[in-house]
């Protein structure tokens, strides 16, 4: 090597001058070239911006220099993918990876090309190391790919780092937050619900603005703040009074039936949902309505359904269309009524709402609460979910059907027999309380609540469904921290819906969580013959425990306050024949009360839509709406075959 050379085109390159460089280090260069020279041309290319020629000079470095060359092939790869080479760059990174596996900067390229050529599964091979960073960049890239992977440990480690590092960014907060409910990390949601608390108290509420309208009822019952949780990038702003008053004086071309179209992705036999629903669409009356679905449910579960969509209504796809050729197809149907089943949940596509679609938009089912920022004119409700305090925090008005505003399928809804308490692990001897709602749902509140009555029913132990080893462990902690020992506690796992609703007969009584009620898994454990208690709660999400039991005739087990929720479940543990009586209570009304019967729901409804409808051919802006309720029934309705519309 010419020392006095090299010597001299690092002068060259300590001045900015890269062109001298190159020229000094070209003679030094060729086959028996060592590390030196090479190392110096990469860099001078570099610094000219010509990132291909620079990696080619690095990755011949790497030849000839031993122990750094998994540094200098680590450069290369990262120029080949500054230069759009990502054939190169993953070819030596992926080697790489066998000699320095936990490389930040390794990880980071690779991740963003794996991106770049749409190879996702290979993202696997870097995700730790990502989020093991403490750089930002490396943690925001993590954060990208994991925000549909919550349910990955590794969400939790990056989105609190990203908190740690963002605290004052309401959206990282918020994300964390989320996860953490999924991991039931009560000390992290305790901390962050504390700092929340304090900027509302304060009067400063624009930190709600980085809160979905979902993770707000999560933690929050006040439907004055509900309203504030806007973090919905997929919606435009708020349609204007103007646009929706347009929309109702649109000409419009009104039928012998009323028209109604449903808008959900959810258009599947096994989803929570439709088991709800679908008994309700097939009893819907043909002579006076005709049903669509604007289905966007994904393929995937539209393959692995049952054959039931076929009962439910004629199916207009909207898969692979935007808002604007949705809410075109939508039209050319010439709906008079539109609902949306979806509101502020995942997948929405409730946007197209606010173009200007159907006379009369309804929101209803998916989503219990106000949908902030759709055109909508109604919501769905009943007198305990939406009384007629709760007109105030809605933009839409309220119409409320007589009974419970949630459908129930007593068609095709399994109820097997019980299974066996030793089959599932439960103790002969013990009184259970099952807790099976979905581990976001357990608030700080709800799990005092919990410890406290099972410090007080002693020989009582809670049977609830969290899945994952850090969310179980999480859990135990909480509850050792609040005085309850592990073995108070068994775990239920996700399984088939049969399965579950068989598994549910075997525990005592259900405890509610707030202040997100269980929905559906309330309904499921009442349809199961499992009692429930619950609390009065102050907005739609927290009452809907209230408007099931009242349907099924248990008003008796809603508490007026979360000290009287502890009180009652604690007295029934320890009076096992009134939670017989209740058990009983619930086998004589299933059949009979209005919450499983979905004949006389639909009804209901139909008589809602009717009244919007009689408005809308009026011209007249929608209003608030109270359908009458039918004569009780005083003869058990079918279990077995689908209700025909009386004549």
């Amino acid at each position: 090597m010419d020392g006095q050379g090299l010597a001299a085109a690092r002068a060259a390159f300590e001045r900015a001058d890269y062109l001298e460089t190159l020229a000094l280090v070209s003679p030094m260069l060729g086959a028996n070239a060592d590390a030196a020279p090479l190392i110096l041309l990469g860099e001078a290319l570099e610094k000219l911006g010509l990132a291909a020629d620079a990696a080619e000079a690095f990755e011949q470095a790497a030849q000839h220099a031993g122990n750094d060359s998994a540094l200098l092939l680590n450069r290369a790869a990262n120029l080949y993918f500054d230069a759009g080479d990502d054939d190169r760059a993953q070819l030596i990174g992926i080697r790489l990876l066998d000699v320095i596996p936990h490389d930040r900067t390794l990880a980071y390229m690779l991740a963003r090309s794996f991106r770049r050529t749409g190879d996702i599964e290979l993202i696997d091979l870097v995700k730790q190391s990502l989020a093991n960073s403490d750089e930002a960049g490396h943690l925001k890239l993590a954060g990208e790919i994991l925000n549909g992977d919550e349910r990955n440990p590794l969400a939790l480690q990056v989105f609190g780092k990203l908190a740690a590092l963002f605290p004052s960014d309401p959206f990282t907060q918020f994300k964390f937050m989320s996860v953490a409910r999924d991991f039931c990390d009560f000390a992290a949601i305790e901390k962050l619900e504390l700092t929340l608390s304090g900027q509302i108290a304060s009067g400063d509420l624009s930190a709600l603005e980085g809160e979905t309208a979902y993770s707000n009822l999560l933690r929050c019952g006040d439907e004055r703040l509900n309203r504030l949780a806007t973090n919905n990038p997929g919606l435009m702003a708020a349609p204007s009074p103007a646009a929706s008053r347009q929309r109702w004086m649109r000409q419009h071309s009104w039928g012998e039936r009323i028209r109604i179209g449903y808008l959900s992705n959810d258009f599947w036999s096994e989803h929570a949902t439709m088991r709800l629903l679908q008994n309700v669409l097939e009893a819907h009356d043909e002579t006076r309505f005709d049903v669509t679905l604007f289905c966007y449910t994904p393929e995937r579960h539209i393959s692995a359904d049952a054959n039931n969509r076929a009962r439910w209504g004629r199916i207009v796809s909207l898969l692979g269309k935007t808002d604007a050729q949705a809410a075109d197809i939508i039209r050319q149907q010439n709906i008079d009524i539109l609902v949306d089943l979806k509101g502020h949940t995942g997948g929405s596509r409730s946007n197209i709402l606010n173009q200007m679609v159907a006379p009369v938009q309804v929101a209803w089912l998916g989503f219990p609460g106000s949908s902030v920022n759709i055109d909508c004119d109604y919501i769905i409700g009943d007198r305990i979910v939406l009384p007629n305090g709760s007109r105030l925090s809605y933009h839409e008005k309220i119409c409320q059907l007589p009974e419970s505003y949630q459908p129930n399928d007593p068609v095709q809804r399994a109820l097997p027999p019980a299974a066996a308490r030793h089959a599932l692990g439960l103790p002969a001897d013990r009184f259970v309380f099952a807790a099976f709602n979905a581990a976001r749902k357990i608030s700080l509140d709800a799990l005092d609540r919990w410890a406290e009555i099972l410090r007080r029913s002693g020989r009582s132990i809670l049977w609830v469904m969290i899945d994952g080893d850090l969310a179980r462990s999480n859990f135990l902690a909480a509850f050792a921290k609040r005085g309850v020992a592990a073995d108070r506690i068994i775990f239920a796992s996700a399984t088939g819906y049969d399965a579950h609703i068989a598994r549910l007969q075997a525990a005592d009584m259900g405890l509610d969580t707030f202040p997100y009620n269980g929905h559906t898994t309330t309904s499921d454990k009442l349809w199961a013959g499992l009692p429930v208690v619950t609390v009065k709660g102050s907005n739609f999400a927290s009452r809907v425990s209230e408007s099931l039991l009242t349907a099924l005739g248990l008003p008796e087990l809603v508490a007026e306050t979360p000290s009287a929720f502890v009180d009652l479940a604690v007295e029934l543990s320890e009076h096992p024949q009134r939670v017989g009586a209740l058990k009983r209570t619930i086998a004589r009304n299933r059949f009979l009360a209005p919450l499983f019967d979905a004949e006389r729901f639909c009804r209901h409804l139909e008589s809602g839509y009717e009244m919007m409808a009689e408005r809308a051919k009026a011209k007249l802006p929608p209003d608030h709406l109270k359908v009458p309720g039918q004569p009780a029934r005083s003869e058990p309705f079918s279990a077995r075959t689908t209700a025909t519309v009386p004549a």
